[in-house]
């Protein structure tokens, strides 16, 4: 069994990223927000934060106090809407109860919406042709890519994903459905899971259930994409059972330091997309005093 190296695959895409914005014509700006003062989440933010910066993207933090109504959130957002050179906006979830989660989301305009998860967003992305230039769910382009780095030909293959919720599982299927492959969802009312996982070619995991996949329930050569996490004894762990596949599976993302890390890299990839889409549509100006503006 062999481990894939998801952290160089995040070092190309950031590479990649950064070669691409020295030749853009402004530095593109990403936000992130934040409700409240979750230690979690802080450290989430300050990943993408450094992340950001180390590709030659802008990071903006905007913090509000826990306290703030859905109605003040909302008229933040459209500002933020506005913010010269903007080229991505997201919400660090989960947001205090009060809080309208989708009402939020969806103030985000569909053009700045880097983590997909407005309703018009959704709309566009399982309305798309999938080019260059679509915004998809971070994490499900994450999978798809990591897999695409293995060069398998999966022409024939049963691909097995696991779990059908709005991050993952759903887009994930969708995703490589568009490909003509074939794909069989499964979700928390499939009967039979596990002959359905031992007949798996590839299986896609993100249930959330801590170490669920075990060797009893994949065949020979199996790879496993696992973005799943849960806490086990004060510890973070993904769907898989690793140690207990070790003899069976071909190859296996680890949990956490797998999918995770190239999420964050696709979300400024997307980032990259709304600043080039901008350019190509000529949506910066040049001012008498040579400064751009957008």
């Amino acid at each position: 069994m062999e481990i894939i190296n998801c952290r160089q695959i995040k070092t190309e895409i950031l590479e990649s990223i950064k070669q691409e914005v020295l030749s853009l014509p402004f530095d593109p700006v990403f936000c992130d927000i934040l409700v409240g003062s979750d230690s979690v989440s802080r450290k989430y933010v300050d990943i993408k934060a450094k992340t950001a910066e180390s590709v030659g993207i802008k990071f903006k933090a905007v913090e509000f106090r826990e306290s703030i109504t859905t109605e003040e959130i909302i008229d933040e957002i459209e500002r933020l809407n506005k913010v010269p050179y903007m080229c991505g906006i997201i919400v660090q979830l989960p947001l205090p109860s009060h809080i309208d989660r989708q009402t939020v989301l969806d103030a985000i305009s569909p053009a700045l919406d880097v983590d997909c998860l407005g309703k018009a967003s959704n709309e566009i992305f399982y309305q798309s042709s999938h080019s260059e230039n679509f915004l998809g769910y971070p994490t499900a382009l994450a999978c798809v890519r990591i897999l695409d780095s293995l060069q398998l030909d999966l022409t024939n293959k049963n691909i097995v994903v696991l779990g059908q919720g709005t991050l993952v599982g759903r887009p994930v299927s969708h995703l490589l459905e568009v490909r003509g492959y074939t794909v069989i969802r499964v979700d928390k009312n499939t009967e039979n899971i596990t002959e359905i996982l031992q007949s798996a070619d590839v299986i896609i995991s993100g249930i959330g259930r801590a170490k669920f996949i075990s060797k009893d329930m994949i065949k020979e050569g199996v790879v496993i994409i696992d973005a799943g996490t849960s806490e086990e004894d004060g510890a973070i762990v993904g769907d898989l059972d690793i140690e207990s596949v070790e003899e069976k599976a071909s190859f296996v993302t680890s949990s956490p330091g797998g999918v995770g890390p190239v999420t964050v890299a696709l979300l400024l990839e997307n980032v990259l997309r709304v600043a080039k889409r901008r350019v190509a549509n000529n949506l910066l100006q040049v001012s008498k005093t040579g400064e751009i503006n957008a």
